[in-house]
């Protein structure tokens, strides 16, 4: 769908509501007008590529414009995303009388400026319900669609960011139409004039506690009647988990210095590995301004995570979907996302290998690099080991973690793990395997409020396991530290900050001759068994994302891999 906003967006979709308007006044005792979003189409006047433009490119040329990047992102497809509203419709199904306030809990992150648009801080106006507004044909809708857009990031205020009352989408937008960038005495016009923003410097649009406003999720449990139980889940937490890691900046420790989430995700570095320093702008004709002089930090708008899965429903159902974005921006992130996750991400090593007689006994050492847990994010994500054993002429011996063409775990006689299916048992965390059966696994797995597994957000009281690998450094003494601390772990002393070791002792059959050993560090953002559970409800948007599933790539991506002979 095109957007069907005007370039430049009218200042009459200022929002004014509780996030807006604070006690603030001007100097002259003027009263803010009040917060306002605008489509990314109006950015993208200046803040894109031009042919006949200089700006928005690294040292080698490359267009770099921070609209053009963020278009393939799912930052910005994050309204459209279909496993994402998938998911919300099950939470809707499950508990049906707390509709209103699971989708706005949800399209306050994901559909931010639609519903700033028409959330009057009570309810949605002509809306029936939240999630209609994606679906809306005029300006709130194309809002909306626009996902995690410009001036939403630009837009949010300092003021309390990077404490709880932030999280789960608590930012507030600046009530007197400032965007913030990290540059000193910004250039107001022509922005100002143009699209009724001021340009303003603000170093918090470079600090983690900025992406910590969605990024760090609580979820209030219920029942099935949509009572509070009392408890608070949270969901995500990838922002506390950095604060407990080396790479934290706020409290940086001695000989160590941090990197806020930008630097990873928001690169100040081209592809070279040069940083940055362009114009920051172009004239809407094409050309470059005359008064315009090259920056520095310039951070590419890539924002790479994890998510392959969507990035490749996005492109393959981009028609159905309703994306803008060119297949050429949604093939650079999708191809940006899967060298992030196979080169920065893991590393894994083999040793201690030793055969006696049909025993075989290896070690291995699996280290997240990252400042987050490994897999951070909703708990549909997984990691897990894939141990092979093969002979001289490459037959199988052993798998542990081996997967079909859909994406399950199998045993070395190539059948499903019971824990693939729905309703199945849930893999203990192990620090030694002896059978095929047996996977190392890194996720978590939510309980309910009696304590029995659930793959439903809005039943999960507490978490039945966390065993995803702990961020690099992480600090077990640091405030944070109890509320992202591992679940059923305990016992495994080799489970530590950054890093597990699992030890192998597996039988061989007999007469074979073990040549060498392979160990794959797997990842999928769905994994099998969540993907099992989604398919017991039938909802429309399950039924358009398990179409979608049934035709994706679901490969695990390897993140590292070691191999070792005999």
């Amino acid at each position: 769908m095109k957007p069907a906003l005007p370039i430049v967006c009218a200042l009459a979709l200022a929002v004014a509501t509780a996030l807006a308007p604070r006690a603030a006044q001007s100097q002259d005792g003027e009263s803010p007008p009040g917060a306002a979003v605008q489509h990314s189409s109006s950015c993208a006047r200046c803040h894109s590529n031009a042919d006949g433009a200089e700006a928005l490119r690294d040292a080698a040329g490359r267009g770099i414009a921070p609209h053009d990047l963020w278009s393939g992102t799912m930052m910005a497809n994050a309204s459209l995303d279909p496993l994402w509203r998938a998911a919300v419709s099950i939470e809707v199904a499950a508990t049906p009388a707390a509709r209103e306030a699971i989708e706005t809990k949800c399209v306050s992150c994901h559909a931010p400026m639609g519903h700033l648009a028409a959330f009057d801080g009570e309810r949605y106006g002509e809306f029936a319900t939240p999630m209609d507004v994606l679906h809306d044909d005029g300006p709130v809708g194309e809002l909306a669609r626009d996902g995690v857009s410009c001036s939403v990031c630009h837009g949010i205020a300092p003021d309390g960011l990077g404490t709880a009352a932030s999280f789960s989408g608590g930012f507030e937008l600046d009530p007197w139409n400032r965007l913030f960038g990290p540059h000193t005495d910004p250039r107001p016009q022509p922005m100002t004039r143009a699209t009724g923003f001021t340009p303003t410097h603000g170093e918090h649009v470079i600090e983690s506690a900025l992406c910590a406003t969605c990024h760090t999720l609580e979820t209030h449990t219920l029942d099935e009647q949509g009572a509070p139980t009392g408890h608070v889940l949270l969901e995500q937490g990838a922002y506390l988990e950095w604060r407990t890691s080396i790479f934290d900046t706020e409290s940086p420790r001695d000989g160590h210095r941090g990197r806020a989430c930008q630097e990873c995700h928001v690169p100040r570095y081209d592809e070279d590995g040069r940083e940055i320093e362009t114009g920051i702008a172009r004239r809407p004709d094409g050309k470059d301004f005359p008064f315009v002089e090259p920056r520095r930090p310039f951070g590419r708008h890539a924002f790479v995570g994890g998510n392959t899965l969507v990035l490749g429903m996005l492109a393959d159902h981009a028609e159905e979907l309703g994306v803008t974005a060119s297949p050429e921006a949604l093939a650079r992130t999708r191809a940006a996302t899967l060298e992030q996750l196979r080169t920065r991400t893991a590393s894994v090593g083999v040793d201690g290998v030793e055969l006696d007689g049909d025993r075989l006994r290896f070690e291995v050492t699996v280290v997240n690099r990252t400042g987050h847990k490994l897999p951070t994010g909703h708990p549909t994500r997984r990691v897990f080991l894939r141990a092979t054993v093969r002979d001289a002429d490459g037959a199988v011996l052993f798998s542990s973690g081996a997967t079909d063409g859909t994406g399950r775990v199998v045993d070395t006689a190539g059948r499903p793990l019971a824990s693939e299916s729905a309703g199945g048992p849930v893999q203990p965390h192990r620090d030694t395997v002896t059978a095929s059966d047996q996977l190392v696994e890194y996720r978590s797995v939510m309980a309910d409020a009696e304590g029995a597994p659930t793959h439903v957000l809005m039943r999960g009281a507490r978490y039945l396991v966390d065993t995803r690998l702990l961020p690099r450094g992480f600090d077990p003494e640091h405030p944070d530290a109890p509320r992202v601390a591992p679940v059923g772990t305990e016992g495994d002393d080799d489970f530590t900050g950054g890093r597990d070791r699992v030890r192998f002792e597996i039988t061989v059959p007999s007469g074979a001759r073990p040549a060498n050993v392979e160990v794959e560090v797997c990842y999928q953002t769905l994994s099998a068994r969540w993907a099992d559970e989604m398919a017991q409800y039938d909802t429309e948007e399950v039924r358009r994302f398990l179409a979608m599933y049934a035709t994706a790539d679901r490969e695990p991506v390897v993140l590292a891999s070691a191999r070792a002979e005999l």
